[in-house]
């Protein structure tokens, strides 16, 4: 049989005065009496059938019953603050805050987030860029773009971009005296490794390339130039410090715009895809709708709104 919880009233004067340890400055911060928090704390108590604190001269501290019950006051309390926030934001409908990698976010979103915004001026939209897990069903995220297997509990995913790995490199390293024209030809460069997704997950990288176009005893897949944020090591191809073995979609901006070259007709697909996900039920809320559409234009290639002039 589930046991009845205490009173809201008495949880607060126990949690306020486990973390002072003096009913004097939880009182004070509850706006209530000492005598009134005491007897709070007392009936709390004796609905448990156990003593919380030990009464001290001056002081208290908690029995082993109260450490217990403090652990879970503190995490119960922290989960009513975060979901009571999560429904005021949820009251900003103009508000959107959208959590995505920061090689994702500096390499694809932001560079077309602006039609997003010209087609939704009414919308104030947050840009977090981190690979930290956020909480979408009780957080302050609404949207997370991510890269994975498309399974989040309690959430929706809606599957974006495939991502393929292939060798990419500056066009200048087209020419000259070591020309890329062949895979054996990578010998005579510097190899460039993306090293973002070690101990996260799991990618194709140089080796797997190189064994799969048969020249392993020619090239070593494990020398080279190792970063480990993704955009530094595509903008090091653009700077033609070597040939980076990077993700098409994260590279998709510098190979449309002629910074980087794909050499090789060779890709890999990666095990991952990119993701949009949000908290069940959410995904027909207004702002998080239309950005829904507003992505799913902009991988189909529907999104038609004019690219900016230059600065002047």
């Amino acid at each position: 049989m589930t046991a009845r919880l205490p009173s809201l009233n008495a949880l607060r004067a126990f949690e306020a005065a486990q973390r002072h340890m003096s009913f004097q400055r939880a009182a004070d911060e509850l706006f209530v009496t000492p005598a009134a928090l005491s007897y709070q704390i007392r009936q709390l108590e004796e609905q448990l059938a156990t003593r919380l604190f030990n009464r001290l001269n001056r002081a208290v501290e908690l029995t082993p019953d109260g450490e217990l019950l403090a652990a879970g006051v503190e995490d119960g309390f922290a989960i009513l603050r975060r979901t009571i926030n999560h429904l005021h934001r949820r009251k900003q409908t103009n508000v959107l805050v959208i959590s995505a990698g920061p090689a994702f976010t500096t390499k694809w979103l932001t560079p077309r987030i602006y039609r997003f915004l010209a087609i939704n001026p009414d919308i104030d939209l947050r840009i977090s860029a981190s690979l930290n897990k956020v909480d979408l069903v009780s957080g302050d995220v609404d949207i997370a773009l991510r890269f994975g297997t498309g399974t989040y509990p309690g959430c929706t995913s809606i599957k974006l971009m495939d991502e393929y790995m292939t060798p990419m490199c500056a066009p200048r390293l087209l020419e000259g005296d070591n020309p890329l024209k062949r895979p054996e030809d990578l010998a005579n460069h510097t190899l460039i490794h993306d090293d973002t997704h070690i101990g996260i997950f799991e990618l194709p990288d140089w080796q797997v390339w190189l064994e799969k176009a048969g020249v392993t005893d020619k090239v070593n897949a494990e020398g080279g130039l190792h970063f480990d944020i993704a955009d530094n090591s595509i903008d090091a191809a653009i700077s033609g410090a070597g040939v980076v073995f990077g993700r098409t979609i994260l590279s998709g901006g510098d190979l449309e715009a002629g910074r980087l070259v794909a050499p090789f007709d060779l890709r890999l697909k990666a095990d991952f895809s990119f993701y949009l996900v949000v908290a069940r039920g959410r995904q027909n809320e207004p702002s998080i709708s239309k950005f829904i559409n507003w992505i799913n234009d902009e991988v189909t290639g529907r999104c038609q709104i004019d690219t900016p002039g230059p600065a002047i």
